[in-house]
């Protein structure tokens, strides 16, 4: 292991930094080159379909036969134009990543003759095969079918891999018979509901509105390191994380690693990247050091949330590509080394309307104020509500290795807002009369007009705060710099219209019994103000003091993925999502069930590779130098040179035959755990396939798995979990 080590640390300081050459330094000249946009629509369609295509994207309507063979005719001029010879449909089935089926633009014509066709037919729908995506039952694997559709609001790009170009188009995924199979299209359909949702309450402020939309910037947070030393790993390679370690002298104690000065190598590297980005419509502006050593950050501006999701996932994909050319690799996973930071992928959220009001700024007019406060107060009422919601939806493995250390929030959801809101939101409550005055000046008594304009500037951050609100946006800090955004963005989206459905209904009904409208706005957002003070907490989330009071405020600390998935399977979740048709019971059930599975899986892998380092490296390494310790012992011996030097030696050499053996006996117990829990998995699958009684399947194994009880604690979640669907069923 050493001899690995010293070679790869040799070819790491042989990697010296790339050289990188931008197209132009000025970058609006590149930006988008190799996106379909509206520039290469305009250029490659008539003026009357160009305009057919935006109605129809506007209106979120299906685009007729006619009109996608003029978009698809357009879509094949552009990109063989750009060098493409390929086209696939790009989506984002339920396993974390992309998904893409080559095909060629070149055909055969019915005589013959070498052609470079691509129909609307192509473009609009494709069938790869689905048996080996996870579906979490809803398909069998010998049933293989499902579809890719277009998604018309998301523009196609052109990636290029070793000198080839491919024409990409953005598509939703759903089985043979409808079921989503994706995070597209669930993220989709709670935009549409928000926006249906948002455009009422808007229009009791401004009838001009007719259109809400739902912006979102992520920030990625990410890790680099030599790709020699990656690969000198087989824990990195295989789990993403260091299942064993050991700190270094000098880790991010002395915090000077975040914005510093970038590396060059890491500086070329960043360049790369960018510069791959950009052609691609990602609107990066930021880059810099984050807390822990080798670890950085790359930021967008805000764009619509479903072409955030889909850039972010883009830049992950694009960054594993180009760390290759510089010798790196990049470390997605929310906890790769302990005792530093972690990653996160902050999603900053906010609604915008059509006439350009962000709905989470305040304004400088009381009735504008009333208006950020209406949807301010009921984002926090839905967070309120569903806080187990959003900590279901960014639940993982490699996140419950984060959450709630080195900055990362904790476990328990609360909503930070900062003084001087929650002051103005104390003052907003306790305000029992309204005084009624003419014109503007009808809420001024009550403080709403003093709500500053630019709140960031007197508002400080909480780094502790899982979702906290930054001036004039909510950022969800929770999100694993892994995970897919589209999760918590459908969770948080679907919360928050449902929240402005009932805020809504509640107002009307006071209108129509005589209320005027501004007072029973206000009425019903002091009651929401006195309703969700528990979720509001501006202090320090890491903090033992914090956990007990949060616990007396009734907020769950839901440590664990397992359990918080468990949150999938309440009954006022099921609601929330069927009866906004987000998901159906059955693809809730379904992802609760992939989810799961992932979980068991990675814990697997990493049970696998932590037992084979244990094995195959550290027991013969520590066999290895328990020998030569014996030899110095000997020859101190025979040389006379006994004292307690030899003494002590001897002491160190039992305990390590004592931490061998136990090492030895831990890895067996974890296997042999591993295997019980594969055979009552596979009794279930096997009860679940042929309709039969679980338990039949169970029993010849009930006695082995009591039998191991002793071995289980309620952190060793794999069996623990196997074993609560056993006397489930």
């Amino acid at each position: 292991m050493a001899t690995i080590r010293i070679k790869a640390l040799e070819q790491a300081n042989q990697h010296k930094p790339g050289e990188v050459k931008l197209p132009s330094h000025i970058i609006s000249d590149f930006f988008g080159e190799n996106v379909f946009g509206n520039g290469a629509l305009r250029s490659t369609m008539s003026s009357e379909n160009y305009k057919r295509l935006q109605r129809t994207i506007e209106a979120g309507e299906r685009v007729d036969r006619d009109l996608a063979d003029a978009v698809a005719a357009a879509m094949k001029t552009w990109a063989i134009s750009k060098g493409a010879t390929h086209y696939t449909h790009w989506f984002q089935p339920l396993n974390g990543a992309t998904a893409e089926k080559h095909d060629s633009f070149f055909d055969l014509s019915g005589d013959g003759e070498a052609i470079e066709t691509f129909k609307g037919s192509a473009l609009v729908q494709q069938e790869p095969d689905a048996s080996s995506f996870p579906s979490g039952g809803i398909r069998n694997t010998f049933e293989a079918r499902g579809y890719s559709a277009w998604d018309p609001s998301s523009p196609a790009f052109l990636i290029e891999n070793a000198g080839s170009k491919t024409l990409c188009i953005p598509t939703i995924f759903v089985s043979y018979t409808g079921e989503a199979l994706d995070y597209k299209t669930p993220l989709l359909k709670s935009l549409k509901l928000l926006n249906d949702s948002a455009v009422p309450v808007c229009q009791y402020f401004d009838k001009d509105v007719v259109k809400v939309n739902t912006t979102l910037g992520i920030e990625q947070e990410y890790f680099l390191v030599d790709k020699a030393l990656y690969e000198a790993r087989p824990d990195l390679v295989i789990t993403g994380r260091t299942i064993f370690g050991h700190a270094p002298a000098k880790g991010q104690q002395l915090e000077d690693h975040y914005f510093g000065s970038i590396p060059s190598r890491v500086h070329a590297f960043m360049v790369d990247f960018e510069r791959s980005a950009l052609r691609l419509g990602i609107p990066l502006r930021t880059r810099h050091n984050e807390v822990a050593p080798n670890q950085y950050e790359c930021a967008p501006t805000f764009e619509d949330a479903n072409l955030a999701v889909d850039h972010n996932q883009l830049l992950m994909d694009i960054m594993g590509r180009v760390a290759e050319r510089h010798n790196f690799k990049v470390l997605l996973h929310e906890k790769p080394f302990k005792g530093v930071n972690g990653s996160g992928k902050h999603n900053n959220w906010a609604m915008s309307t059509n006439t350009g009001v962000n709905l989470l700024s305040p304004g400088k007019k009381p009735k504008e104020n009333l208006q950020f406060l209406t949807f301010f107060i009921n984002t926090i009422m839905a967070v309120h509500k569903h806080a187990d919601l959003l900590r279901a939806s960014i639940a993982s493995a490699s996140n419950d290795h984060r959450l709630g250390a080195n900055e990362a929030p904790p476990a328990i959801m609360s909503v930070f807002i900062g003084q001087q809101l929650s002051a103005v939101l104390d003052e907003f409550e306790r305000t029992s009369k309204i005084p009624i005055e003419k014109g503007d000046n009808m809420y001024l008594k009550l403080g709403i007009d003093r709500i500053p304009e630019v709140l960031r500037d007197n508002t400080d951050r909480n780094r502790t705060s899982p979702f906290a609100f930054t001036g004039n946006k909510f950022e969800f800090r929770a999100v694993g710099s892994s995970a897919n955004s589209s999760s918590p963005v459908t969770a948080l989206n679907t919360i928050v219209a449902d929240q402005l459905q009932e805020f809504r209904k509640s107002v009307d009904e006071l209108i129509e019994s005589g209320m005027k409208k501004e007072l029973a706005i206000i009425q019903i957002l002091r009651e929401y103000v006195a309703a969700s003070k528990n979720i509001i907490f501006e202090g320090n989330g890491y903090s033992k003091e914090w956990e007990e009071e949060a616990a007396s405020r009734g907020l769950s600390n839901i440590k664990s993925t397992p359990r918080a998935l468990d949150v999938y399977g309440r009954e006022e979740v099921k609601e929330v999502f069927s009866k906004h048709g987000i998901y159906s019971e059955l693809e809730l059930e379904a992802r609760h069930e992939i989810l799961l599975e992932e979980y068991v899986k990675k814990i697997q892998i990493e049970s696998r590779i932590m037992g084979d380092l244990a094995m195959n490296h550290v027991v013969p390494t520590a066999i290895a130098y328990q020998n030569k310790l014996i030899q110095n012992v000997r020859g101190l011996k025979e040389l006379g040179l006994e004292d307690e030097y030899t003494e002590s030696t001897i002491q160190g050499i039992k305990k390590m035959s004592g931490y061998i053996t136990a090492i030895q006996k831990n890895v067996r117990d974890m296997v042999n755990s591993r295997k019980v829990a594969n055979k009552i998995e596979d009794a279930r699958e096997r009860a679940i396939m042929y309709n039969e009684e679980v338990l039949s399947y169970f029993e010849p194994i009930r006695y082995a798995v009591d039998k191991l009880e002793l071995m289980v604690d309620d952190n060793d979640w794999p069996l623990v979990k196997y074993r609560e669907l056993l006397f489930r069923h």
